[in-house]
């Protein structure tokens, strides 16, 4: 065991300036020299935030009983006593895959607004409603085809990029009240010096100079930019990189500007998750001078055979049952979220924050007038905080003492309010999260702490943390079957709660004409996306679906109609299917085609239709309705159109997984 003193220092003067040094048993010291704490936009606090998009990850939460939904919400939003978030950060639905499915967009089309679409602007009220301080920054993962005009990029006509991505803040002003404090440019895709330049000027314009501009939601390239670049530099508020393993480039540091971790975390929610989370939250400053880190995502309201399963600050993908889990991540923001606001500063490393002589590191925060001190410590080992991304070189953590020597404007302060996470990795043990200790008495200036490996402390002066509490969630359960929709009870344009479109976009529309006399229904669903999207995924997913559940036998059926103008080519139910997100063109499981304008019918075993078991002729008119029905059930199929059996078989094919998705395209 290792001993180690920290002197932290404050004094009142033009510039305050900050002493540690450390010394431990075996008398070796590091001295850590004098720094100044610069109050300036690059050092200030900007918060610990979290995504919901890129894309559909909370899609779920807005179908649970509305009590669970809003304890969920108080876990995630409300302030002192959970994940207390001071950022949410949304993606701007491109009607294009973005991960874990498609995110509407408010404009289909040039002349077309609709700003009910999706689940974005609830969830920001939502936030809003339990902390009116939080900030909220939009970024587009992807494009409505129109905004490329015939392109694949989103900058070939950037006056029209800028128009639809104007068009969104107003509406989020006028249509939800909400006021949009950050904004991105294209989500991990290449930013364009232009086009910020004129974003920057169509949004001043307007009236909304009080949006800051995040460059980059990718790497430290834009640096570069904003180094040589006088009006790009102007443009650009902030730099932001995804997963920087808590390092920035010497070229970002230089610019001058705020540097965030603008997405990061991505991991398991288990303890190593927890481990990575609660490491990187300090890192990201002590090694890369990164003053905001916003975790992807918020809440794993998505299916678990979806790609990144519970990659969340909690679970909550069981609206049927109303199950969810509050899980260790969450408890490992608050660690930083409740005991600093944005607007406080990092005290500088080398002077209140940096890395412990045994492994780990500390950061310190104080509030602009110096009153309140934070003190955040973790000493995660290596093999328990890996993150998914990028990679983790090795290291060691060993048990160590600190002392603190507190002096200057803390010279003063006799007793620090003392919250304790404990990581156990030890079969049989359990993990304790965000567990209140008795307050440390500062005696002359000065405390001793014990800092096991695999710990997360906190020491402050603020005394309102808490560990929030809410009813205990009901039990785990499966989806319930049997399961039936006729999207009459959804307003136009919104998408059917437990579906999740992985290409295209479905949501409910008013049917007119013929259509709406033969279903003898008003209203039914529809694939509302005609042409090809400027895509974040690197493939084009040509063939729309949507999926739901996760089962081994089932039947699923569906009434199609095909119009006669901007018709598909083809349709179909499908069962087993294996895959979604960024690969769902990959998908394999048990397809039942219909190809109304060859009349044909096809059963394949994937959605490329490289893999054929049966086909044949079957007549079909357009304009009219038609039941496609699969049923899988002891290791059989039978496939019908309408009330004809076109296929069946007593065993499946050997390439079929052994359970799936059900989907409807």
């Amino acid at each position: 065991m290792k001993s180690a003193i920290i002197f932290l220092a404050l004094f009142f003067a033009s510039c305050h300036s900050i002493h540690l040094s450390f010394e431990n048993k075996f008398n070796s010291k590091i001295r850590i020299s004098d720094e100044s704490v610069i109050k300036n936009a690059a050092s200030m606090f900007y918060g610990i935030g979290a995504i919901s998009g890129g894309g559909a990850t909370s899609k779920l939460l807005q179908n649970y009983p509305q009590n669970q939904r809003d304890q969920i919400l108080d876990y995630l939003f409300l302030p002192n006593f959970g994940a207390s978030l001071h950022m949410l950060k949304v993606e701007i639905g491109g009607d294009s895959q973005s991960t874990e499915g498609t995110e509407a967009s408010h404009m289909h089309h040039s002349w077309d607004l609709n700003y009910n679409r999706g689940y974005e602007w609830w969830l920001m009220k939502e936030a809003k409603k339990r902390n009116p301080n939080i900030t909220l920054y939009g970024l587009p993962w992807a494009f409505p085809g129109w905004v490329g005009n015939g392109t694949s990029s989103p900058y070939n006509y950037p006056s029209l990029t800028a128009k639809y991505v104007l068009k969104w803040v107003q509406g989020a002003k006028d249509y939800h009240n909400l006021t949009i404090d950050y904004l991105g440019i294209w989500n991990e895709r290449a930013y364009d010096v232009e086009y910020v330049r004129l974003l920057r000027a169509v949004l001043d314009h307007a009236g909304f100079k009080n949006i800051r501009l995040v460059v980059g939601d990718g790497d430290w390239g834009p640096a570069h930019d904003v180094l040589n670049d006088p009006q790009f530099a102007a443009a650009t508020f902030a730099l932001g990189a995804h997963y920087p393993g808590t390092l920035s480039s010497d070229e970002a540091k230089r610019t001058g500007k705020p540097l965030w971790a603008s997405e990061d975390f991505s991991t398991f929610n288990d303890d190593i998750g927890s481990g990575c989370w609660a490491r990187i939250l300090n890192r990201n400053f002590v090694d890369g001078g990164m003053t905001s880190s916003i975790a992807w995502n918020l809440v794993a309201a998505y299916y678990d055979n979806l790609p990144f399963p519970r990659c969340s600050l909690m679970t909550a993908n069981e609206p049927w049952s109303g199950h969810y889990e509050v899980t260790g991540p969450l408890w490992m923001t608050a660690h930083t979220s409740q005991f600093a606001l944005p607007g406080w500063y990092y005290l500088p490393v080398g002077g209140g924050s940096g890395r412990l002589p045994s492994g780990g590191s500390y950061v310190g925060l104080t509030d602009s007038n110096t009153k309140q001190l934070t003190i955040i410590f973790e000493t995660m080992s290596h093999d328990h905080s890996e993150c998914i991304r990028p990679s983790l070189p090795p290291y060691t953590v060993k048990p160590q003492n600190v002392t603190i020597k507190l002096a200057g404007a803390f010279a003063s302060i006799t007793q620090l309010y003392y919250w304790k996470s404990v990581l156990s990795y030890k079969k049989g043990d359990s993990s304790t999260y965000f567990v209140k200790q008795s307050p440390l008495q500062v005696k002359s200036g000065q405390l001793t702490l014990f800092l096991d490996v695999d710990v997360v402390v906190t020491l402050s002066t603020v005394a309102t943390a808490t560990k929030g509490q809410r009813s205990q969630p009901p039990p785990s359960k499966p989806f319930p079957l049997p399961y039936s929709d006729n999207f009459q009870n959804y307003q136009p344009g919104s998408n059917p709660l437990n579906l999740v479109p992985q290409a295209g976009f479905f949501e409910a529309v008013k049917l007119s004409g013929g259509a709406s006399e033969v279903s003898a229904q008003p209203q039914a669903l529809c694939q509302v996306v005609t042409l090809a999207t400027l895509n974040w995924c690197p493939l084009r997913l040509t063939s729309p679906y949507t999926v739901m559940g996760n089962w081994s036998d089932i039947s699923v059926s569906a009434s199609v109609l095909v119009p006669s103008v901007n018709s598909t080519t083809g349709i179909f139910v499908a069962a087993r299917i294996d895959q979604g997100g960024c690969g769902a063109f990959q998908a394999k499981g048990l397809f039942l085609w219909l190809f109304p304008a060859s009349n044909q019918y096809a059963v394949t075993n994937d959605l490329a239709q490289t893999k054929k078991i049966k086909g044949g002729s079957f007549v079909y008119g357009y304009d009219a309705w038609v039941k496609l029905t699969l049923t899988l059930q002891s290791g059989k199929y039978t496939a019908k159109i309408g009330n004809q059996t076109v296929a069946n078989s007593e065993t499946l094919p050997g390439s079929t997984p052994s359970t799936g998705f059900a989907v409807v395209h």
